[in-house]
């Protein structure tokens, strides 16, 4: 079944001319019929370029699948006042899709919004809205879709199951600020592959309470890189556990794949089981690190001892070049468990060669070492 916005003809064939406003209650309509009817329904997005504001596509549904088929291009409004957490929000839906046709693009037009960002300095900072959320949803397909300029994360899952992403383009330059391209939290069965991010902070994060992990063949950068965390800021904070990513192309980042933690954490939690293998580093600053001690702003004291255990962690086939002389930064708070480096070979290319340092790492170290392991 194919359900079409109401003040759209029913053809593919639309052509716009300039860009066209979606009236709210005419997408809401159109998301309505598509929520309500019986069977597998298609609500389709033809080609042109939509302004539209704020929006929740929300369930539960009475349909057993929806497809949301973009083939234009969606903008969002700049105007920081009309938005609460988020722009578009996906949420408590069972087996959606969320694709894309003809190149099709979602632009949060961020850059009027980043001057207002004060969250790299301030802990107490005002969040710009995530360009696209979801919560609480089930058997998701996202594919085929290209976010840029997004305000804060482009794309953000949220207490969801069993969520596939695949070929996402998401684009943004490097200097704006926390454009996270994928964050996942409190989420399990997340599966992200064959996908290209070009943004100003981690390419792909993953936050608290989150379970079987997978990610294969994402190319990153500029951006800083693969995260784990930041972890223990928050009281209550869920385990992190069962990530396996491989197949990741870093090139000019701040960071390789990194594990970070705050210090001080209200409630003790658990990282555990992860694997990173066959990662290629080009000119990254810090391609291996935890940081138990993270802190991105400037009145940081490193007084306390992180409330996050780290275990089981491994870290293999990591080859390239670091444009730091630390390539492997192993920084613990209470000793971690079980980190093991198997074939590692990180070239610095400058002076006297790359480096390893540890602080209660207790690390295992198999195959080849290039930096040479902490002492």
């Amino acid at each position: 079944m194919g359900v079409w916005l109401p003040t759209m003809p029913r053809t593919s064939a639309l052509k716009a001319t300039a860009p066209t406003t979606i009236p709210k209650y005419a997408l809401m309509a159109a998301w309505k019929a598509a929520c309500g009817a019986s069977g597998t329904v298609t609500l389709l997005i033809p080609p042109g370029t939509y302004y539209i504001g704020p929006t929740k596509f929300h369930g539960p549904c009475k349909a057993s699948a929806i497809t949301f088929l973009l083939q234009g291009t969606l903008k969002a409004a700049t105007d920081l006042r009309r938005f609460g957490n988020d722009w578009i929000e996906f949420g408590w839906v069972k087996d959606l899709t969320v694709a894309g046709q003809n190149n099709a693009i979602i632009n949060g037009q961020g850059a009027a919004s980043w001057p207002f960002n004060k969250c790299p300095i301030r802990k107490d900072c005002k969040v710009l809205p995530i360009s696209v959320l979801f919560v609480n949803n089930q058997n998701t397909v996202v594919r085929d879709i290209k976010s840029v300029n997004s305000k804060f994360f482009h794309i953000a899952l949220l207490q969801s199951k069993n969520m596939k992403l695949i070929n996402i383009q998401i684009n943004a330059p490097e200097n704006s600020p926390n454009t996270d391209g994928i964050h996942i939290e409190r989420s399990t069965g997340v599966v992200i592959s064959d996908t290209r991010i070009s943004t100003g902070d981690d390419c792909i994060s993953i936050g608290q309470g989150s379970d079987n992990i997978d990610i294969a063949r994402v190319h990153c950068g500029p951006g800083h890189g693969m995260s784990i965390g930041s972890l223990g800021r928050y009281v209550d904070e869920g385990d992190v556990t069962r990530v396996h990513v491989r197949n990741m192309t870093f090139v000019g980042t701040m960071n390789g794949v990194r594990i970070k933690t705050w210090e001080n954490s209200p409630t003790k939690s658990l990282a555990a089981h992860m694997l990173f293998e066959n990662m290629v580093m080009k000119d990254v600053q810090n391609p291996i690190i935890i940081d138990q001690k993270y802190c991105p702003y400037y009145d940081c004291e490193h007084k306390h001892v992180s409330g996050v255990t780290l275990k089981d962690i491994t870290f293999k086939n990591i080859k390239g070049t670091s444009s730091m002389p630390v390539a492997v930064l192993l920084r613990c708070g209470v000793p971690c468990q079980g980190v093991v480096l198997q074939d590692v070979d990180l070239k610095y290319m400058g002076e006297g060669g790359s480096s390893s340092k540890c602080e209660n790492a207790m690390a295992t170290y198999v195959g080849y070492q290039h930096p040479e392991p902490c002492a």
